[in-house]
């Protein structure tokens, strides 16, 4: 989390971040480089280039205009030689298979902790370095960036746009002409549901033609179905799910659930009739060995339920059940009980008025009479109260030194819960000491050989502390529930050392 939020922010924050990506996304986006930000580097693609046919201009004019979009919003690209290795080992052997072999590629990795790939028209396609951190083999990553290929051969951002185009004039229509608020509705839902199921569509058509250029490739093609399998299995430790509870998502979801798509996966794999593909597990983790996991030292750290900023100079603690989410632009938690929280920074000038800012009228719904001021962990700051649309809120602006920070938590239920985890949180928003800013360091991969004896318990307890450690270790590694490392094999483990 970095930078400040000026006064154009309002408390409708919740799809804030997923707005300033819906035209990056749209275009093709997938699953939720290089040294600098034009991806992998020449010299690495031209040993397997292939020729290059002719490329549309618009194509190329898209993808050109947002590439620095989506580079900033991602956090920047990273800069790691041997995962940029790792990338460029497969992308010329891919697009040889790929039904348009002319085309060329521009892969991108993204500083972000994030599992996301995604492409643009014009062959443009980014992948994270958290993908990387939790893929465990070549043919993992090789799949993830077939299937990305399989987007941009296939045309699917033009043929989503198209819809979206025309979902977008039978809404209108339908608002314009119908006057019963109950038929508007149930119209609009019905196309909302067809537009999503149309991308789910071209997703499952990803992984077919993406499953079959793996294969063509040489690559295992039973390695999409690995690492979509491993996604899962991440979501479920993330969200406090039962290991191995693949779940489904949100019917309106632009992607089909997970159950589905993985049995498609391994149904198209295993009629590709490739059974010795490559896999290339060691000299993988050999080139992801050391790369950075979780957050940025440049966006603070997430260490459990504390968000510490040594750059900054500051940390504080959410309630037991929240899970923490650091992005670029916000520190977001949310629990159960369905309390939501933003973390970020205020326009606020140096010696201004705290209640002014919050009286300056970017807070829907605003309680007048609630805003006072106080001190928090002895610095001045201010509170208040709002409630709009259904959400009752609860905020708090805290002066730290030169700048200002602001906490925004919300809920539709109990606003006692809400009013015992808003007053936790900002009570223990403190300065940090200079001993514990130099004790931070990024969470890294490292990769170990399992020795006699070792398991997924004991091998979880060498990394950092993490909530439901083994799970998250088996995640990294490709084990299904209680599942063992074997002895002799290498792992991934997580330490910031």
């Amino acid at each position: 989390m970095v930078g400040r939020m000026g006064r154009t922010g309002s408390l409708c924050w919740f799809a804030s971040r997923a707005a300033a990506l819906a035209l990056a996304l749209s275009l093709a986006g997938c699953l939720g480089l290089s040294s600098d930000d034009s991806g992998i580097s020449a010299e690495q693609l031209a040993a397997s280039a292939v020729p290059q046919g002719k490329l549309d201009p618009n194509d190329v004019a898209i993808a050109e205009r947002e590439h620095p979009k989506i580079v900033a919003a991602f956090g920047g690209t990273y800069e790691d030689r041997e995962a940029e290795l790792a990338i460029a080992s497969v992308v010329g052997r891919l697009v040889a298979a790929s039904p348009e072999p002319w085309r060329s590629y521009r892969v991108t990795i993204l500083n972000s902790p994030a599992v996301n790939a995604f492409a643009l028209p014009g062959g443009y396609v980014y992948v994270t370095r958290g993908l990387l951190a939790l893929a465990s083999d070549t043919a993992e990553v090789a799949a993830v960036i077939s299937h990305e290929m399989a987007h941009v051969t296939a045309r699917h951002a033009y043929l989503r746009a198209q819809k979206a185009e025309a979902a977008a004039v039978a809404s209108q229509a339908v608002q314009d002409v119908v006057q019963d608020p109950a038929v508007q509705r149930v119209a609009l839902a019905s196309t909302q549901v067809s537009l999503a199921r149309f991308s789910q569509i071209q997703e499952l058509e990803a992984d077919r033609v993406g499953i079959a250029t793996l294969a063509k490739a040489g690559f295992d093609p039973f390695g999409s179905p690995r690492f979509l399998t491993s996604m899962s299995r991440l979501a479920a430790w993330k969200n406090g799910l039962p290991e191995d509870d693949t779940g489904a998502i949100d019917f309106l979801s632009s992607h089909p659930s997970t159950p589905e798509r993985l049995a498609q996966a391994q149904e198209v794999a295993k009629a590709t009739g490739v059974t010795n593909g490559e896999v290339d597990r060691d000299g993988y983790l050999s080139r992801i060995d050391g790369i950075m996991y979780g957050d940025d030292p440049n966006e603070g750290y997430v260490r459990g339920r504390q968000f510490l900023h040594a750059k900054l100079g500051f940390a504080f603690e959410v309630p037991d059940g929240f899970q923490i989410d650091n992005t670029s632009k916000a520190v977001l938690a949310t629990n159960a009980d369905g309390v939501a929280m933003r973390f970020d920074g205020a326009d606020v000038a140096a010696g201004s008025d705290l209640v002014a800012y919050l009286n300056s009228g970017w807070v829907n719904g605003l309680n007048r009479q609630s805003v006072k001021t106080v001190s928090i962990a002895g610095l001045p700051a201010a509170v208040a109260s709002a409630a709009a649309r259904g959400f009752t809120y609860r905020i708090a602006v805290i002066r730290f030194h030169d700048q200002a920070f602001r906490f925004l938590f919300a809920t539709r239920g109990d606003a006692a819960v809400l009013d015992s985890t808003f007053a936790a949180t900002v009570a223990s928003f403190r300065s940090l000491s200079e001993a514990e800013k130099a004790s931070l360091a990024p969470l890294r991969i490292r990769v170990v050989t399992v020795g006699a004896g070792e398991t997924a318990e004991t091998l979880a307890r060498r990394m950092v502390p993490m909530d439901r450690g083994v799970i998250l270790f088996r995640a990294l590694n490709g084990l299904s529930a209680k599942e063992q490392p074997r002895p002799g094999t290498r792992v991934k483990i997580i330490v910031d050392r």
